[in-house]
């Protein structure tokens, strides 16, 4: 398309755009008229495409399961994590013939790593260590009492937590730190960006509508569909998605949890629409439309993971006055807490070429969290928490009354 001067109005889910080219020509009026649902066809058959997405949502799934499996080993979970073709790492044989997985999805952005070797490199570290940890830790203590310095299980209510030495749960770092390392890095960072979408000759061929060799899709519509993938990807409905919320652990859930807050309710039909729209401006050619909505989306699920940082430092914080604090509760929110902490490095101010926090902002914050005593969370202040979570609010645009209730 010619370099143009645009001008936007929406009307009752229409897209309408003005276009003046550089000669002065008479304007053309460009729709985007997104769909009902997120339903998108040529020659009669379907142009969605998201399956290697939802084979590493299910490949979480299972990693999630093993990780409170105290027969797993150290060897087994990294496996799973690091899945090679043919072998029987999961119980889904099709997960096992993949040449999917999870670990060189981490931290593998175009935008955030392509030229970041060494931070790419730190942060699978991490998940490798965790893993690690809860094998030779947690798993080695499953029978025991936690205590202070000692890996154990601790009551949380009717359920039972299994925790570190310093109180966390490394099952509850592994899923919400790669709800943000692989699923919000690579939404956000990756298949939205303009380096994916318009690499190469992606423009060109979207235009021309040039297939994939032995594909129905452009090029460009599937990285916008691998997009939304992550996020929908295991509902039952994909198509209308926002019927069964809590489809899988990671982005889904989370997008129904702050959905279901009076104070944030709607965001959840905000990210679908945006979805729809942007995916019915590629259809379109229009990609100004494209990267308006590509940019709300950012801005969204930045926010949930924003939102839910907060929400468990307060829940944490509220148990933690009580006359009595139940540890095994507060553990728990506290370790939900520190994966999303962890997951604000992934995230991306809409705008701008810079997530909310930097990693190492997120590293002190998480430092923070655990540095009150020597026995990191069994030593935890509230007014610590507190400071977190003033500390991750102000830079967003909500509150933390808003966000911790």
């Amino acid at each position: 398309m010619q370099k143009a001067f645009f001008s936007a109005l929406v009307f009752s889910g229409f897209f309408f755009i003005s276009c003046s080219n550089d000669s002065g020509e008479n304007p053309i009026e460009l729709q985007v008229d997104p769909p009902a649902t997120y339903t998108f066809a040529r020659n009669g058959s379907t142009t969605v495409d998201f399956s290697g997405q939802t084979t590493r949502l299910l490949m979480g799934g299972e990693l999630e399961q093993a990780l409170k499996d105290p027969s797993q080993t150290v060897a087994s979970l990294q496996a799973k994590y690091a899945h090679q073709a043919g072998v029987a790492n999961f119980n889904d044989a099709d997960l096992n013939a993949s040449d999917k997985n999870l670990k060189t999805k981490t931290a593998a952005s175009a935008e955030f790593f392509s030229s970041n070797s060494a931070a790419q490199a730190d942060i699978r570290a991490d998940f490798d260590s965790w893993l690690e940890a809860q094998a030779t830790e947690v798993f080695r203590n499953w029978n025991t009492a936690a205590a202070p310095g000692i890996a154990g299980q601790i009551a949380d209510g009717s359920s039972t937590r299994y925790v570190s030495g310093s109180g966390l749960e490394y099952d509850q770092l592994v899923i919400k730190g790669l709800m943000g390392a692989v699923m919000t890095d690579q939404a956000l960072n990756n298949y939205l960006s303009p380096l994916v979408l318009d690499e190469g000759d992606n423009v060109s061929n979207n235009d021309s509508g040039v297939t994939e060799d032995g594909k129905n899709y452009t090029t460009m519509e599937h990285k916008w569909d691998e997009a939304y993938g992550y996020v929908f990807g295991l509902n039952a409905d994909p198509a209308n998605p926002n019927n069964d919320l809590g489809a899988d652990s990671f982005l889904n859930k989370y997008v129904g949890r702050v959905e279901s807050d009076p104070d944030f309710s709607g965001i959840a039909d905000q990210i679908y629409q945006a979805f729809k729209l942007g995916r019915a401006a590629i259809v379109a050619g229009n990609y100004e439309v494209r990267d308006e909505q590509a940019a709300l989306i950012r801005g969204k699920i930045s926010d949930i993971i924003g939102i839910r940082a907060v929400y468990y430092l307060i829940q944490a914080k509220l148990v933690l006055e009580q006359p009595q604090p139940a540890y095994g509760t507060v553990f728990h929110d506290l370790s939900e807490a520190y994966g999303f902490i962890y997951s604000l490095q992934f995230t991306r101010k809409p705008g701008s070429q810079e997530p909310y926090f930097s990693r190492a902002e997120v590293q002190s914050l998480l430092t923070d969290l655990v540095d009150d005593g020597s026995n990191g969370l069994w030593d935890v202040q509230p007014q610590t928490l507190q400071d977190l979570a003033d500390s991750i609010a102000e830079r967003f645009d909500f509150t933390v009354s808003a966000a911790g209730s």
